[in-house]
């Protein structure tokens, strides 16, 4: 089962489901099953998100980060991994591989319209703002 491991932790720890070791070897990309299955209300989501200590001691992490679990879907979580370093890396069963929050969102509406209101920032972006 997923778990919160300290009293102020955002995300659970999600585990590998796996009837054997898996080996992902440098800038490879394997799709982890977990096991479970959840239905949440409609207006939440899961997102699935790398596990800091994997990302820095190991390059571990998650290609659509954060994945999103829609309230809707029925199947499998299953959690993309990539390794971005340059060491083969072992998925055992049970292991700690993703961390997921449950989280309210809400549905936009759409308006097209033929001009935006001016802002101060504009077109400003991608580090327009400095570091």
């Amino acid at each position: 089962m997923p778990a919160y491991e300290t009293g102020g932790s955002a995300g659970m720890d999600i585990r590998a489901f796996v009837s054997e070791e898996v080996v992902l070897k440098p800038l490879a990309r394997i799709l982890v099953p977990t096991g479970l299955f959840i239905e949440l209300p409609e207006g939440y989501e899961a997102q699935l998100r790398p596990r800091s200590g994997l990302a820095f001691k190991y390059g571990i992490s998650i290609p659509n980060s954060p994945a999103t679990i829609d309230s809707d879907y029925r199947g499998e979580i299953k959690v993309a991994l990539v390794n971005l370093s340059n060491e083969n890396f072992t998925v055992k069963s049970g292991d700690r591989i993703a961390q997921m929050v449950i989280a309210k969102h809400e549905r936009a509406s759409w308006q097209q319209v033929q001009t935006l209101n001016d802002t101060a920032r504009g077109h400003g972006g991608f580090g327009s703002t400095g570091i």
